[in-house]
């Protein structure tokens, strides 16, 4: 099986953009072709992760669509649909292509458009995701997390303020992030007083709603220095997927995601490392809860010992263990298609040593991208040649 090399990248910036799907896809493609050095027509295939934009805009066929703006024709194009993992399904999606030798050079672009739609009609189409037993009684993404934040604090004795202080970390670090939604930093007082959503959490707990895109130009490792140079590309040494219970309900933990746990896993031994190993990462922080389930989940910190790293430092910019160096989900913003995809555009920079004032010492990175509320997840691990 070959090893599989990410040659370009690139990241529109997120918020609310005019711009449709459709030119969002292109705008980022574009300037991953253009960073990798190669044309459209040079794709063998071209992959395009998105959730919804039949139900948010009424366009369908965009994989089509983005071959035809970037004439990458007679690339083989398919859509990447699982919902908000969209993107890390994408991403295994092109690590396979070019890995399973049927591919030499394949691109993924994730995009989303969201802002046109008010809150409710937005809430409402990424509630369809849930299952219909649950959905039919009104059950959204932000009542699980609201409901799953207080069980974890009660659980754990953390303090209702850590959940706050990931929100001012992940703040503070989209500052420096010329692509993110929300570049401002935000103290603990206005997190804990911002409005009630789903008790515990605030408005300052969950991510925005965001329009963006991203992508990522996959070949080969063998070749990858007859495009880049050696210093300027990144391996995905490890990657998995694993699907959890539809039900939330039916978990025995439900501050345990099992997606995260066995995609990991399988992430982790095909790496050769483990969690010790990973020097950089980019959680899935649509809610700021899910901050602290997933780092325990990942193997960062013992079950129940998240919220403490929070507050020691830990997962600082300068801590030991960076987490979302982005800004995360929560201040870069979640274009549903494309936070997948910039979530290792994050990582690629960050270990190819070109994230700028976001930049930490990282050999080797992770992102965890997460569909609902555990439902599905993708795990990719990235290692640079600095």
């Amino acid at each position: 099986m070959e090893r599989v090399a990410i040659i370009g990248a690139s990241m529109t910036p997120f918020g609310q953009r005019d711009a449709w799907v459709r030119e969002l896809l292109a705008e980022a493609g574009a300037a991953a072709l253009d960073d990798a050095g190669i044309d459209g027509d040079d794709l063998d295939h071209l992959y395009v992760s998105n959730m919804a934009s039949g139900e948010f805009e009424g366009q369908t066929g965009v994989p089509n669509a983005l071959a035809h703006d970037l004439a990458a024709q007679p690339a083989y194009t398919a859509r990447i649909d699982q919902t908000s993992s969209s993107g890390g399904a994408g991403v295994y999606a092109a690590w396979q292509s070019v890995a399973s030798g049927a591919s030499d050079l394949t691109m993924l672009v994730g995009g989303e458009k969201m802002t046109h739609r008010t809150t409710s009609e937005a809430t409402d189409v990424i509630a369809s995701l849930t299952h219909p037993v649950e959905y039919k009684q009104g059950v959204t993404l932000p009542s699980f997390a609201g409901m799953t934040a207080r069980l974890y604090l009660d659980e754990y004795d953390a303090p209702r303020e850590s959940l706050g202080k990931v929100a001012v970390k992940n703040h503070k670090n989209g500052v420096d992030n010329p692509h993110a939604q929300f570049r401002k930093e935000v103290d603990l007082d206005t997190v804990l007083d911002s409005p009630i959503v789903a008790d515990p959490l605030r408005l300052y707990d969950f991510c925005p709603i965001t329009d963006g895109s991203a992508a990522l130009v996959f070949c080969p490792e063998s070749v990858a220095e007859e495009y880049v140079p050696e210093d300027e590309y990144a391996v995905v040494s490890g990657i998995g997927g694993a699907t959890d219970t539809h039900v939330v309900h039916e978990r025995a933990d439900p501050t345990t995601m099992g997606g995260v746990v066995d995609s990991s896993e399988i992430a982790y031994e095909m790496a050769g490392i483990g969690p010790d190993d990973v020097d950089v990462a980019e959680l899935h922080d649509m809610f700021t809860i899910l901050e602290f389930l997933q780092s325990e989940d990942l193997g960062f910190f013992e079950k129940g010992e998240g919220w403490k790293a929070v507050e020691e430092g830990v997962t600082d910019r300068d801590g030991e263990l960076p987490i979302n160096t982005s800004g995360g989900l929560k201040s870069k913003g979640h274009p549903l298609g494309a936070s997948g995809v910039a979530q290792v555009y994050e990582i690629y920079e960050q270990v190819t040593g070109d994230a700028g004032p976001r930049q930490v010492e990282a050999d080797t990175g992770l992102a965890c991208n997460v569909g609902g509320f555990g439902n599905c997840v993708t795990t990719a691990i990235l290692e640079g040649n600095q």
